[in-house]
């Protein structure tokens, strides 16, 4: 059985915020924010929802897919950063896009939350439970930053992205002899390491608890903790991959890489001694997504024709939990 990403499709709120922006509500500059990010701007929701982005997302990618919203089996949503806890946003998606045929129902693994949802997609399609799925990324991280932290505010970005997955009982060969398939999956965590990014919900209070607790509803981060696990996980990650699929760092076409600072894309390029310019970037224009950034960016390349049949692509991310995951695909 073979799984193809048939349709892909992404959602921007309309409002750019740049560095200068940010220079008028903390102490900070463009030229701090670039060095240390690569972040020029992001997209910040003045309206837009985790549901309805990730909604627009998903009737782009089943136009794309020839598809329409009552022939899906399965929609999953990776988000962090949903609205509501009841009902899940993805049963909200189903609602929007008119989906009444599908299984609904979210997933959160942080910023690799998109792979965690290809990954389950994957392994309802490998038993034969669903024919197809669409699988999300959808965050509006805007409203769980605190606006007043420049260690965390000029990083975060809102947006969705999606993808249609369906399932083959059929091989597809491309003309450079690759099969269409997902050659590997791996992912994991390390909750030991949890504390160093987080945001907490409400606290336990109710009837029977005097004393309450005071907790800030904002993301708190050890930037330097996140950074040095994820210079070290993800090459990790990805060489676990391909030994897995039995290939090399030579054997892929491209690295599509959780967008979430230049510096560590760049050290895991050095560290999987891998030419830079397979590791396409869009963060200086959009920023970190959380979950969105790999399809966001997958949509982009794909749009923009920079996928070919037949390319392999490694697609990896890292994230609260602390998560980590890597996926193999050919296109």
């Amino acid at each position: 059985m073979t799984i193809k990403i048939t349709g892909t499709g992404s959602a921007l709120p309309e409002k750019k915020v740049t560095n200068f922006d940010l220079q008028e509500l903390v102490e900070t500059s463009d030229e701090w924010i670039r060095e240390r990010t690569g972040i020029a701007e992001r997209r910040i929701s003045t309206g837009d929802t985790v549901a309805t982005l990730s909604a627009k997302a998903c009737s782009k990618a089943l136009e794309m897919a020839g598809k329409t919203a009552e022939e899906v089996d399965l929609i999953l949503v990776a988000t962090c950063s949903p609205e509501m806890l009841l009902p899940c946003c993805a049963c909200q998606v189903q609602d929007i896009i008119g989906a009444s045929n599908a299984a609904a129902f979210d997933l959160n693994a942080a910023c690799s939350g998109f792979l965690f949802a290809l990954n389950t997609a994957y392994v309802y399609m490998q038993a034969g439970i669903y024919k197809n799925a669409l699988v999300i990324g959808s965050e509006v991280l805007s409203k769980l930053v605190d606006w007043s932290d420049r260690g965390t505010c000029v990083l975060f970005g809102d947006g969705a992205g999606a993808a249609f997955v369906e399932a083959s009982a059929e091989d597809i060969f491309r003309d450079n002899g690759r099969k269409v398939s997902m050659e590997c999956m791996v992912q994991g965590s390390d909750g030991t390491k949890g504390m160093v990014l987080s945001c907490a919900e409400r606290s336990v209070d109710n009837a029977f608890i005097a004393e309450k607790q005071t907790i800030s509803p904002y993301i708190q981060m050890n930037g330097q903790e996140v950074y040095k696990f994820a210079t070290r996980q993800v090459p990790a990650c990805i060489h676990e991959a391909l030994d897995k699929a039995g290939i090399t760092v030579e054997d892929v076409d491209m690295f599509v890489l959780h967008q979430a600072n230049v510096r560590i894309i760049e050290s895991v390029a050095k560290r999987l001694k891998a030419d830079i310019s397979k590791f396409p970037m869009n963060l200086d224009k959009i920023g970190n997504m959380s979950s969105a950034t790999i399809p966001v960016l997958l949509d982009e390349l794909n749009r923009g024709g920079r996928i070919q049949g037949g390319d392999r692509i490694v697609m990896s991310g890292f994230g609260a939990g602390l998560t980590y995951g890597a996926t193999v695909i050919v296109w």
